[in-house]
């Protein structure tokens, strides 16, 4: 699957269940392994099912867009209006980078270089004066990518999955 024909458009209410799908899919490909069952089990509960992603389909305050190849779903970006990352930049209305999920089989073939064009150009629309997203701290291939588009990292932070704390990076870039 070539992404040479590509759509990027936004994401409807009839997408959740594909990204639900994707995310779930993308998180379990690079960090199942972190975790134990019973906390994979209950993160991917919690943020990656069809009714989740409705949900926040639904909020006016996050945008998404999925990128198509033959009329099939292979990535989405999940944006936040306001940052939900502790503060750590002198930030007045942040963006926030939620998720940027490729099918796994298909990373490094350009969704997620659209999406980031897409998420920076949301961020500049709106009137973001930065954007930031949290990446794992042991995801250097994450790391690069993000660099590419000027982000750089700010601080260290922590996410939790289940009862598990993972070292983060909080990454990020004025506008």
């Amino acid at each position: 699957m070539t992404l040479h024909s590509s759509v990027l458009r936004d994401a409807t209410p009839a997408d959740a269940p594909v990204i639900a799908d994707i995310g779930t899919r993308g998180f379990i490909a690079r960090f199942g392994h972190l975790y134990s069952a019973e906390n994979l089990e209950r993160f991917l509960r919690e943020t990656h099912t069809a009714q989740k992603v409705a949900a926040e389909l639904a909020d006016p305050g996050l945008l998404c867009a999925v990128v198509e190849v033959d009329g099939q779903i292979v990535s989405y970006a999940k944006v936040l209006r306001q940052s939900t990352l502790p503060r750590h930049t002198p930030a007045q209305r942040p963006f926030e980078l939620k998720q940027l999920y490729t099918d796994p089989d298909l990373i490094g073939r350009g969704a997620g270089a659209r999406l980031m064009d897409w998420t920076l150009a949301q961020a500049r629309a709106h009137g973001a004066d930065w954007l930031e997203l949290s990446v794992y701290a042991d995801n250097p291939q994450a790391q690069r990518f993000y660099a590419r588009y000027g982000l750089a990292k700010v601080a260290d932070i922590e996410f939790w999955v289940g009862d598990h704390c993972d070292p983060e990076c909080l990454f990020a870039v004025e506008l």
